[in-house]
Formats: C-alpha cells, structure tokens, sequence
C-alpha cells in the first residue's frame, strides 16, 4: 500500500447483518428480544442458584458463572447493534471497536473453559463419586474458575497489543455487526502475520485441546452411566449429561458452522447470519437448555419466583 492510502483511525463502519431498510425494523426488534430473553434468563438462573441452599454445589456454582458470561457476551455485542439500528448510524469508534474485540474474544474463551470444567467436574462426579467432595473442594471450584479468567484476560490483551500497532486503509467498512477480529485484520494495511498466526495458535490450544478433554470425559461418563444399576440412577444422570452435552454441542456446533461458513462462502452477509448462532442464539439457549429437564434447577426457579410474587 501506499503511504497516502493509510489513515488515522477514528471509527469504523459496521454493515449490520443486512443493508435492506426495509430490514431493520425487523431486525431491530428480533434482537432486541432476543437480547431481553438471554438476560432475564440466565439472570434467573444466577439468582436460583444463589438463593438455593440446595443448589450450592459446584456444578451450579460452575452454571451460574456461565451465566454471567453469556449475559456479559450477549451485553458486548447487542446493545451497541441495537444503537446503531435506531439512530440509523453505522458508525463505531476506533476505541469502541477495539474494547468490543477485546471482549468478544474474552467471553467465548471463557465459555469454553468453563464448559471444560463443567464435563470435568461432571466426570468426577459420576466416575469418581465417593471422593467427589474432597476432589472438587470451594478452594478448587474457586482456583479453577480465577485460572480461567485470568486465562480469557491475558489471551484477550495479547490479541489486543498485537491489533494496536496495525496501520489501516480508508476503506474502515466492517461487513459484520460487530468488530470481529478477523474482519478488522482484513482492513489493516500492514502485515498481519503475527496476528493471524497467534489466532491459529489459540484456537488449537484453548479450542481444540479443551474439546478433546470435554469428549474424552464424556466417553468415561457414558461408560459409567451404562454400569449403573439402577434405572430411575441412569435417568438422572441422563438428564444432566445430556443438558451439558446439548449446550457444548450447540456451542461448538456455532462455533465450526461461522468457520466453515467463512471458508466456502464470500458472502459477508451469510458469514454475519452464521455469527447470530453463537453470540445471540446460543446464550439464549443455554439457560432452557439446563432448566428443561433438571428438577433442582426448576424447583429453584419456582420458589424463587412464588417468593417473588408473595412480596407484591
């Protein structure tokens, strides 16, 4: 490139999921439930679980910061959407758009650790049941959730000083609804090597490595839910196995779908449509997922919700 052609940055242009006016009400209004759906129910799932005393247990502790996540991802991305919609402005700031690339890479690495320990701890729980307690002690389920953040942090800032030494073109038009990593790299002007070669590196190990621990748990689960003797004892653990397992394949389902999308598709607008699935469908989903079939969950939710309307 030119050294003419280079700019100071100071917004980008985000596309939106579609460019047709006639579109945006529409879209406006699918979102925006979307996004009251995703808080009000995973922050019912968040104030169950803490006012339960019968659910003070790792694996809701473990649920409950899921939670939070999605609500958090769903926070980093949505509203800024939903701004630009009705104000009919597209624009976002060099600053915005980098804070909004920091946590949409943070939240999901999050989500994927989290769902880690989740099989982790639900491993040890049906293959190791007599020393459950003692392996997954408060001072372990406290150390493994602080690693995992300050994993999604120190990752999230390395990606960040990396994008910060990029120099950009005039063309800032981001054909996304969000400032997504990868998109931006395509508008800098410099070399993006380093960039491109940390995301591949991270992928493997904090996305590929992780799945491999989720999959081998789930084959020793399986193996020891088959050896249960009793049957109402299978159904149970069923039930919870296959919550979990609905939301890390629904997780990482999304996740490959926008991959595979990106690679054989050059359609922008397909690749945004592909991306609604893990950052506004999926931390929907989660908290139906794991409130469905799971009686403590729902038994929670209804003596937290009759003690609700009591106080009215």
């Amino acid at each position: 490139m030119e050294p003419g052609n280079r700019t100071e940055v100071l917004e980008f242009i985000l596309l939106g999921v579609s460019e047709d006016p006639e579109l945006q009400p529409f879209i406006f209004g699918l979102f925006l439930s979307t996004f009251l759906v995703t808080v009000l129910g995973n922050l019912l799932i968040i104030l169950a679980i803490c006012s339960d005393p019968h659910l003070h247990t790792p694996m809701y502790f473990f649920l409950s910061n899921l939670s939070l996540v999605d609500i958090c991802f769903s926070t980093t991305i949505v509203p800024k959407m939903l701004v630009n919609i009705h104000t009919e402005n597209k624009a976002i700031s060099y600053m915005d758009c980098l804070t909004q690339v920091y946590f949409s890479m943070f939240f999901p690495i999050l989500d994927t650790l989290l769902l880690t320990i989740m099989a982790y701890d639900w491993f040890v729980a049906i293959c190791r049941p007599l020393h459950y307690m003692v392996i997954m002690n408060p001072r372990l389920c406290g150390l493994l959730v602080l690693v995992t953040w300050f994993v999604g942090v120190m990752t999230s800032l390395l990606h960040i000083s990396l994008m910060m030494h990029l120099s950009f073109c005039r063309d800032l038009e981001i054909p996304h609804f969000f400032c997504e990593l990868t998109q931006i790299l395509k508008l800098a002007c410099s070399d993006t090597f380093l960039n491109s070669a940390l995301i591949y590196f991270m992928t493997g190990v904090l996305g590929v490595f992780p799945l491999v621990g989720i999959l081998f748990s789930y084959s020793q689960i399986a193996s020891s839910i088959r050896k249960m003797p009793s049957l109402g004892g299978k159904q149970k653990a069923f039930s919870t196995y296959g919550s979990h397992l609905s939301v890390v394949s629904l997780f990482y389902g999304t996740s490959v779908g926008v991959y595979f999308t990106s690679a054989v598709t050059h359609s922008p607008q397909k690749v945004s449509v592909a991306s609604v699935m893990y950052t506004v469908v999926t931390p929907m989903l989660n908290p139906f997922i794991y409130s469905l079939k799971n009686k403590d969950v729902n038994g929670a939710l209804g003596r937290l919700l009759s003690r609700a309307t009591s106080r009215l």
